[in-house]
This record gives C-alpha cells, sequence and structure tokens, in this order.
C-alpha cells in the first residue's frame, strides 16, 4: 500500500470503488460530506480553460500536467505549502460566471458520488480581487448550487447542499462575512467557519464575529487541531462555541496510550478530550489530507498510521470528508474504500459515519432525523 493508500482520483473523473470484501460500489451508497472547500474541488480541465479565456497564467497547460503539478506541490507534509496550491484555483474564480460554473460543477460531481446531503465551504472574501463583491459572490455560488440541485432532481438523483461561509482568521474581514453568513440564513447557507492558518490564530481573535453569530443561533464549526494542537481545539470550543471540529484530529493530543510488546494496552483520556467524545462533538475528518499535510505525526506520516482507528474505537464521533478533492486527488467514495480497506471495516461501519455525519449536521432536528432514517433503509442491503 501507497502512503495515501488507493489510486488517487480526479475532480470530474467518474470512478468506482468497491468495498473490500463485498461486492458494494461505495459510489452507489448514499454519504454526507461535511468538510469539503469549494476551492479545493476545482476540475482541473475547468481551470485550463477558464485560465485561458481569462489570460490567467498557470503553471501547466494541460489538465493533466495541471493535475500532476497541484497533487505533487499539495503532498508536501507541510500545511502552508499545501494552501499554496490555492493560488492557482483562485485565480480563475473572480467572476461571477466562474464562480457559478465552477459552484454547479462542483455539486454535480457529489451528486456522481453518491452523495445525498452536501456543506460546501468557501471564503468570500477570496473572490472579490477583481471586483466581485461579497454579496454578488454569494449569489453566484448559490445560482450554481441551485443549478444542479434542480438538474440533479430533474434526473432522479436528488442532493441537498448547505453553504458554510468562511471567515480567513489571519484577516480582518470576520464580522463582514458573520453578518452575511446570517443574512443569507435559509438562502443557501447553513453555518460558518473560520479557515486559515491555525497557529497565532485562534478563534478567540473573532469574538465580535462569534458574538453576531451566537446572537443569531447560527451554527459554526471552526478548523481546529489540524496545523495546531489543543489550544486550537479549546478556543474553537471556548471562543467560537464550535458545534463541529473540522479535523480535530490533534484532539489525541489529549489521548494516552500505553504499549506493551508493540500492542495497545491502556489508553488514557485528558478532560479535553472527555469534553469532546462525551458531548458528541463531530470530528470532520479528511484522512488523505491528514496524510498529505503531516496533521498526526505522532503517529506517523501513512494513511495506515491515522489515528482515525484509535478515534473510531474510543467512541468519537468520527466523520470522513475529502477536505479538497482536487489537491488531495479524493473523493468521498475514495476515501471510505481507503478506510475500510486500510482498517477492515465493513458496511456497518460506513453507515455509523453517515449517521455521525447527519446527527452533526446543520440540518434543522426534523431533517436530521428523516436523514438518519433514509441512510438506515439504504444500508439494509
Amino acid at each position: 500500500m501507497s502512503r495515501i493508500g488507493l489510486p488517487q482520483v480526479t475532480p470530474g473523473e467518474r470512478t468506482e470503488h468497491v468495498l473490500a470484501g463485498t461486492d458494494i460500489v461505495v459510489e452507489t451508497l448514499p454519504k454526507i460530506s461535511l468538510h469539503d472547500h469549494l476551492d479545493g474541488g476545482v476540475r482541473p480541465s475547468t481551470i485550463v480553460e477558464l485560465a485561458g479565456e481569462s489570460g490567467v497564467t498557470i503553471p501547466a497547460d494541460s489538465a493533466e500536467s495541471l493535475n500532476v503539478w497541484v497533487r505533487a506541490n499539495a503532498d508536501s507534509g507541510s500545511l502552508p505549502d499545501y494552501l499554496a496550491t490555492f493560488a492557482v484555483t483562485l485565480s480563475v474564480m473572480q467572476s461571477a460566471a466562474n464562480l457559478e460554473r465552477i459552484a454547479r460543477e462542483f455539486v454535480d460531481d457529489l451528486v456522481a458520488d453518491g452523495v445525498v446531503y452536501g456543506e460546501v465551504r468557501w471564503a468570500p472574501e477570496l473572490h472579490t480581487e477583481s471586483g466581485l463583491s461579497l454579496d454578488a459572490a454569494v449569489d453566484a455560488v448559490t445560482a450554481g448550487i441551485d443549478a444542479a440541485v434542480q438538474n440533479a432532481r430533474s434526473a432522479g438523483t436528488p442532493i441537498r447542499i448547505g453553504q458554510l461561509l468562511c471567515a480567513m482568521r489571519q484577516n480582518d474581514n470576520f464580522d463582514r462575512v458573520a453578518e452575511l453568513a446570517i443574512a443569507r440564513r435559509n438562502v443557501g447557507v447553513v453555518g460558518f467557519d473560520i479557515a486559515g492558518p491555525e497557529a497565532g490564530f485562534p478563534a478567540s481573535r473573532l469574538a465580535s464575529a462569534f458574538t453576531k453569530l451566537d446572537a443569531a443561533w447560527m451554527p459554526r464549526t471552526v478548523h481546529a487541531g489540524e496545523a495546531d494542537g489543543l489550544a486550537s481545539i479549546e478556543s474553537a470550543l471556548l471562543d467560537g462555541r464550535a458545534l463541529r471540529l473540522g479535523h480535530g484530529v490533534r484532539i489525541t493530543d489529549d489521548i494516552t496510550i500505553e504499549e506493551s510488546d508493540g500492542a495497545m494496552r491502556r489508553v488514557t483520556t485528558g478532560a479535553l478530550a472527555d469534553w469532546v467524545r462525551n458531548r458528541g462533538i463531530a470530528l470532520e475528518i479528511c484522512p488523505t489530507s491528514n496524510v498529505h499535510t503531516n496533521a498526526f505525526a505522532r503517529f506517523g506520516s501513512t494513511i495506515a498510521e491515522h489515528p482515525f482507528e484509535i478515534l473510531y474505537q474510543l467512541g468519537f464521533a468520527v466523520t470522513v470528508n475529502t477536505d479538497n478533492r482536487l489537491m488531495s486527488g479524493t473523493s468521498l467514495s475514495r476515501e471510505i474504500a481507503n478506510l475500510a480497506d486500510t482498517f477492515r471495516y465493513d458496511l456497518d461501519d460506513v453507515l455509523a459515519w453517515q449517521l455521525n455525519a447527519a446527527d452533526a449536521s446543520f440540518l434543522p432536528a426534523e431533517d436530521r432525523a428523516e436523514l438518519a432514517a433514509f441512510l438506515e433503509r439504504a444500508y439494509d442491503l
């Protein structure tokens, strides 16, 4: 097995992954996606086409060569280097027309992958370099999503999509983005997120934005426990009042594992880990991305060493996600098949992760219950 497990895939590519030990094609299973960045899931062919039309310079002149370049730069073991690849995708996401098209294709790819509910996260402030306003950017993305959702319904493969508006924690636009999320609630937007570098930019820095969100009872997830440790998770929970943790994999820093003869003999959890587990705070784990960004260096650097299994067996509310499908060369079906191949999971495990995701979604309670019941029926094969 390679460092990242199964072969990589490309946005726009139609794939089939068979669940280990079965004849079940994972793409045919209904799935929930909670952590998937719009600017990290652009089709390489679309980037090349739009760059040519707008005169934007990119590092390669074909979709295939661009794909190779992005993957090589993303697989650096460094989150800053990983994030640098977004300069390429963002360069063609500065007009309403381009944003609408990319959002439509993004959802089309989710439909093809079997996703029935997805929360798409993106930062409007990153799409204003050519004069587009924040509101116009949201209008464009919403139009693209709505078109794809309607097309899917017409084709008999319905999907529901909610947007998570991200504020970049290193910038100073967080109050405006929070206000925008509140204003667009129930008109496409279901929640709020903060993204960008964790170290040096704790959630407490965005206190005024979180106060606005509190007043409007707007749910939020917070990137934490990916590139920084327990302090970032604690700040996400106490300062950000996060209902979910974006990645959150470094909650394992609060878990002590005693081994004997190479076998795990005793596991002790600290107060923060206990809080996250006992309150069912969902971890939006993105396995391949975590390998690429070296997010679990304590345990190793390969998919087989990912602490997903430890967290799952300890009863944390784990969910499986893609993070950035282009950069990590992945899809939700690939991530699930990869974990199943690596840790010998079965269909019941896949269902458990989907139910965790349904429960953690920012849908109303009755919709979450309906989604969970649908999943249980669908997985009763």
